[in-house]
């Protein structure tokens, strides 16, 4: 768990520049949504990546019935931070679980599937955190197109 932990604080980091990034645009530009990105906004995608973490991380893997990714009309980045402070006590929760056993497969049940998918624990944290990577970078992508010139956000040590 401890190396998962430690790359869990880096995938944090990337985050944290990424929202110190969205904090200097103006909000009105991380809330645009963009035919071009499934009329998707930044804001957007922040929601999506929390609820990814939270939906397989949280319900599937965990179990946790009572929790969700509940985000405020018109939310700003300061509010998106604090859905993420509630995804880091999942990711957490996720790793001091499963950190004996990142191999041993886990049947999990996706809505609308008639059977659940076997997958292990390491699957799932690889998953959500490839997909909140691959999502921020297309959010840097966004930035572009709005004529912004985002920072680096994945070389951060």
């Amino acid at each position: 768990m401890e190396m998962l932990m430690e790359q869990y604080h880096l995938v944090r980091k990337t985050r944290e520049a990424l929202f110190s990034y969205c904090e200097s645009l103006p909000h009105a530009d991380y809330a645009r949504r963009l035919d071009s990105f499934a009329k998707a906004s930044m804001r957007d995608l922040h929601r999506h990546v929390a609820e990814c973490y939270t939906v397989w991380l949280g319900k599937r893997a965990l179990q946790l019935e009572e929790v969700s990714v509940h985000v405020p009309h018109g939310a700003n980045v300061a509010d998106m931070r604090q859905v993420f402070q509630k995804v880091d006590g999942i990711v957490e929760r996720f790793l001091a679980e499963y950190e004996s056993t990142w191999n041993t497969p886990l049947d999990v049940h996706i809505a609308g599937q008639g059977h659940p998918i076997s997958v292990t624990p390491l699957w799932l944290f690889t998953h959500t955190v490839t997909h909140e990577f691959h999502h921020k970078g297309q959010m840097v992508s966004i930035s572009r197109h709005l004529g912004h010139v985002p920072p680096e956000t994945d070389l951060v040590i």
